[in-house]
Formats: structure tokens, C-alpha cells, sequence
């Protein structure tokens, strides 16, 4: 019935598409230039007709033209300026999708998850554009035809309607995540140090050494009370996404309702008592009966806990770009202050592998409506190349424009006297010849990760993320970092030491998305998840441990009356098919590496 709607409301608004820009416009939306972008054309001489792109972007989390240094750069490339749509900022959910979808024109550039079908369905409704020839020719197509023809088996039909992200050449068995697992209990270190280094065998643990912590440092920078752990509920999905990290740390990640283990060896369902997120919950709760838990977590969102982090109110994380990447200034460290990982001496965090065929869950496009698509080829194309991921890619680690924030020496990326600014948090003002504005306001808004920055740049032959770089890690000799070293047995990085201490899960990057799911179970899934958030926020803020079961034991049977083993079923079948997409990701690899080796040795 869903499909049939789209279909009828296809039909029916599509002269309203008239009323939405498309590539080759001058206006509409929040365009702030003007109509020739100066009046110059791309620096090839390739476009000399300046115009404003729509970028339909499920991944963004800001919304209007882009500005900055990034802006000028897709400028002198391309003659063009991106018009950022997001749902994010537009009240979340599909509502935006839909619309956009029912007038047949989403925008002229398309980054969307392919989830549920959604690949399928924008190629079936005639919202993409196939651009097999558009892309014969280009880089982009020589380099990862593999990857791209993988991605496109999802579309139902022939052609290439989508190229997939964090396309990598190393196996799926090697971290995406560079120096910091996404997830690790990264902890205040001067507040760890200062409370002696407590041992920590287990999660339980952790709550002493917690404690100890808020004791030895009770106020922020600013003079605010101190708080072990703060949530938030902006990303809670089909759980708490707050409890849910601490299931992580011990190489489970999420598939709908059920939690599974990296390697495939156990896959749990999320209310079961004994489980994990279950004991995750008790974990918060018995902290917050500690007084460790920030009491405004129910009501912050995402920001105001990000000025928390960047105050040190806060005293762990368990995400690398909060705490980490938001309290580790220059001059903190050089005080010895700053948030390093912490072992607990029975995890094993979870890690992503590296996407070998990509990641065909997200997917850039054209529109099927797009005036100007060889353009949107050319910038696709550029987007993959070593330019484009240092320049696009620096919203997710990469270095940014050389000559700007790094230069090469002696063969090396080194971060120029800006790029030691800008790329460590520090507010600085970017020169007008490089697009003017404060640094940050110029990072691509896209979000979009073309390859796996792990990777190397042909260019530096290191990887694209600076944090990587010989440089960079020659340069970790603050009092935090040597301190933090001598800890961790002389390890440079937290990945390295994790390896050291074979305590990391690595998930092989697999390129699975799962099956298009009924309307049914989608109605089913909406109403068990609500109970199971809500009832989630309540245990770790319950008065009692009574309170507490009590919760857990009406929530079990609520969402079970609902439905909800009928959605774990297919959760499982899931999460066993992801499992499976794995293993032969990493087989496949290897079986492609030694028919390359043997060519070479013939």
C-alpha cells in the first residue's frame, strides 16, 4: 500500500518538481550568492555557467548553502555552491524524504542510507539517475568498479544508479577507525591519574574508579559540579543508545533488536535479563545510585553535552569524537589534561572493518531530475580522488587543503602554523583568499566519507586522517600523551595498544544492508521501541533496585504483548545473514590478494 501511495503521489505532483531548484538554478531555497558566483567560471574553463546544486543529504546535520573554505573549493572546481537539505535538521524522520519524493525531484546530488529497501525503491519511483555513462571514463569507475557494481545488485535493476562510501583496498579485518576505536572508556586522565589508576577487572569496577575520579576533580573548568557519565536522547533508535555503548565495549553492536558479537559468535536479544544491554542499564543505574550520573541527562540534547565535554564537566566518554576530540586542546594537554582510554580488563571494543567492496548502506546519486548531471560526475569523481578526501574528507579526520592547514616536507604531510590551530580545536580565522570565515564553518557539511580514511593518499603516502600521520604522532609528547604511554607499555595509539592486549573486535566490513521490511513489522518495531527507550530512561533513574526489575518485567511483558518477537525473528535472520556477508568478505579478500600475488610472482 506504501508503494502504491508514493506511486499515485508521483503521478499527481509531478509538475509540482517545477517548484523545486534543480541543478542549473540561480535562486530558491537559502542561497545567499549571486547569480554568477563572481563571474568567474571553474579553473579548467570546463563551466562557465555558475550554478546552485540541491544535495538531498540524510548524513548532514546542517541545512542551507554551504559557506567557507570547502564552499570555495567546490567554487573554483566546479563553478557551483552546494545547497545542503537534511532531514536531520529538518524534524528527523521521512517526512522530508516523502515530499521531496512524492514531486519527483529529491535534489540533484543524493546521499541517502539504502535501509529497507530505500536503494530499491528511489531507483523503482525514477528519482536516480543511471549513471553508467556518465562515470565510464572517470577515475571513480576505473578504480572501483568492484565496489560500485556490489552496490548497485541492491537497486533491482540494471545500471548504476548509486556509488557506495568508505570504499577501501585493505582487508575488512583491519580497523576503520585509525588510532581510536569510535567506542572505548575514554576517561578524564588527570582525574584517573589523580585518583591513583584503579584497577579495573570489570564493569563493576568502574564505578569506584569513577567515583574516585568526580572526588579528585568535583569542578569543571568553570566551576561546575562534576559528572562521571551524561546522556542524552537524540540518537535513541530501536534502544537507548546510552546503554547500548557499553554493550559495546564488548564487541556487540546493533541490528535492530538484537545485539551481535563482531566475530559472529553470539547474537542477543536486547531485553533478555541476562544480556547485555540489560546489564548495561543496571550498570547506569547503579551509577546514578553513586550520584555519578549527570541528572540533566534526560533533558540535554547532543550540544549543550558537547559544551559540558568542552568545559571538563564531564568525566568519561565512550565515544573518541566527544570527550577526545572535544576537551583535548592544546593547552589542556600540556597541562596533563585530556581524556585517554582506560582498560577494563575484560573488554574488547567494538570496531568496524575496513569496507573492501564499500559500504553500499550509504550511496551517493544523481537526480533523476538533475540539468547539468556530467557536472555532478565530475564532482563525484573528484570527491573520491586524493584531493577530494583530503579536502571533503577533513569533516571526518583528513587533513584539509594542502597548503593551507598541511604541507609536504621532506616527502610527509606536516600541519602548517594554521593547520596545528585549526586542526586541534583551536578557533581560527581562515584567509579570504581560502573562502574567509572562522575554520570550522567551512568544513564540508556533506558528512560523507568517499573511501576509507585509513587508506593511503598516493600523495603522502600516508593515510588521509591526519591523527595518522608520522607527523602528527611525533608530536604526542605532552605530559598527558607521555603519561598515557607509559600506561599503555609504550603504545603510540589506542588501537595499537588494544592490539597489543588482544582486546579489540573488529567486525569485517561487509557490504550487507538488510531486506526491505513489511509495513507490519515496521508498525510493530515503532510501537515495541518506544516502550522499550522509555522504559530503558526510567530503570537507570529508578529509586531502587526494586524499581528497577519492576520496570524491566513490565517492559518485557508490554513489548512482547506488542508483537515483538515477531520483529526479533527477523532481527536474528538478520543479524545471522550480516554475520555470514562477513565472513565471506573476508574470504573473498583474501581469495582476490593471492590471485594477485600469484600474477605477480608469474
Amino acid at each position: 500500500m506504501k508503494k502504491k501511495l508514493v506511486s499515485i503521489l508521483l503521478c499527481a505532483c509531478l509538475t509540482a518538481s517545477a517548484l523545486l531548484s534543480g541543478c542549473g538554478s540561480n535562486g530558491g531555497g537559502e542561497q545567499g550568492a549571486s547569480a554568477d558566483g563572481g563571474g568567474e567560471g571553474s579553473s579548467d574553463g570546463k563551466y562557465s555557467e555558475f550554478i546552485t546544486v540541491d544535495v538531498f543529504d540524510t548524513l548532514a546535520n546542517y541545512q542551507g548553502t554551504q559557506s567557507g573554505w570547502f564552499a570555495k573549493a567546490v567554487k573554483d572546481r566546479f563553478n557551483m555552491e552546494l545547497n545542503i537539505i537534511s532531514p536531520n535538521v529538518a524534524g528527523g524522520g521521512d517526512t522530508l524524504f516523502q515530499t521531496r519524493s512524492a514531486a519527483g525531484n529529491l535534489g540533484d546530488l543524493i546521499i541517502s542510507g539504502t535501509d529497507n529497501g530505500r536503494f530499491k525503491d528511489m531507483v523503482a519511483a525514477g528519482l536516480l539517475m543511471d549513471m553508467t555513462d556518465l562515470l565510464k571514463d572517470k577515475d571513480v569507475a576505473k578504480n572501483y568498479g568492484t565496489a560500485i557494481a556490489k552496490a548497485n545488485e541492491l537497486a533491482g535493476q540494471d545500471g548504476t544508479w548509486g556509488v557506495p562510501s568508505e570504499i577501501s583496498v585493505q582487508s575488512p579485518e583491519v580497523s576503520l577507525d585509525g588510532i581510536e576505536p569510535m567506542v572505548a572508556p575514554y576517561v578524564r586522565w588527570d582525574a584517573y591519574k589523580a585518583a591513583g589508576y584503579p584497577e579495573m577487572k570489570n564493569l563493576d569496577d568502574f564505578i569506584p574508579a569513577m567515583k574516585a575520579m568526580q572526588e579528585k576533580v568535583p569542578q569543571s573548568d568553570s566551576g561546575k559540579q562534576t559528572y562521571a557519565i551524561s546522556l542524552f536522547k537524540d540518537w535513541d533508535g530501536n534502544m537507548m543508545v546510552g546503554a547500548k555503548n557499553f554493550a559495546s565495549l564488548y564487541g556487540y553492536n546493533e541490528l535492530g533488536f538484537v545485539l551481535s558479537k563482531a566475530d559472529g559468535s553470539d547474537m542477543q536479544d536486547i531485553i533478555d535479563k541476562d544480556g547485555y544491554y540489560v546489564k548495561s542499564l543496571e550498570f547506569l543505574f547503579k551509577a546514578n545510585q553513586e550520584g555519578l550520573v549527570d541528572p540533566e541527562s534526560t533533558t540535554q540534547n547532543y550540544d549543550i553535552l558537547s559544551n559540558k565535554y568542552r568545559d571538563g564537566q564531564i568525566l568519561t566518554s565512550l565515544w573518541s569524537y566527544q570527550g577526545p576530540s572535544l576537551y583535548n586542546a592544546v593547552d589542556n594537554k600540556a597541562e596533563g589534561k585530556g581524556f585517554k582510554p582506560a582498560m577494563i580488563g575484560d573488554m574488547s571494543p567494538f570496531s568496524n572493518g575496513c569496507y573492501s567492496t564499500g559500504n553500499s548502506k550509504t550511496v551517493i546519486c544523481i537526480g533523476s531530475q538533475c540539468k547539468d548531471p556530467e557536472r555532478m560526475a565530475d564532482f563525484i569523481d573528484w570527491l573520491y580522488s586524493s584531493e577530494g578526501m583530503e579536502i571533503s574528507g577533513q569533516a571526518n579526520g583528513a587533513g584539509g587543503p594542502e597548503g593551507l592547514a598541511w604541507e609536504l616536507k621532506d616527502g610527509k604531510a606536516a600541519l602548517t602554523e594554521f593547520g596545528q590551530k585549526a586542526l586541534h580545536g583551536e578557533k581560527v580565522d581562515v584567509p579570504e583568499e581560502w573562502g574567509g570565515g572562522e575554520w570550522t564553518d567551512g568544513v564540508s557539511a556533506l558528512n560523507f566519507k568517499a573511501c576509507a580514511l585509513v587508506d593511503q593518499d598516493p600523495k603522502t603516502n600516508e593515510p588521509y586522517m591526519a591523527s595518522m600521520w608520522s607527523s602528527m604522532l611525533a608530536e604526542n609528547t605532552t605530559p598527558l600523551d607521555t603519561d598515557w604511554e607509559t600506561y599503555a607499555d609504550g603504545a603510540k595509539t589506542t588501537i595499537e595498544w588494544l592490539e597489543n592486549k588482544n582486546a579489540l573486535s573488529v567486525a569485517p566490513g561487509a557490504s550487507y544492508t538488510p531486506p526491505e521490511e513489511s509495513s507490519d513489522i515496521t508498525t510493530l518495531r515503532n510501537q515495541c521501541k518506544a516502550v522499550i527507550v522509555d522504559s530503558s530512561w526510567k530503570m537507570v533513574f529508578a529509586k531502587d533496585q526494586a524499581e528497577f526489575d519492576s520496570v524491566l518485567k513490565e517492559m518485557q511483558e508490554t513489548v512482547k504483548g506488542l508483537g515483538y518477537e515477531e520483529v526479533l525473528k527477523l532481527d536474528m535472520e538478520n543479524a545471522k545473514a550480516e554475520a555470514d556477508a562477513r565472513a565471506q568478505a573476508v574470504k573473498d579478500f583474501n581469495s582476490s590478494a593471492n590471485a594477485d600475488a600469484g600474477e605477480k610472482t608469474e
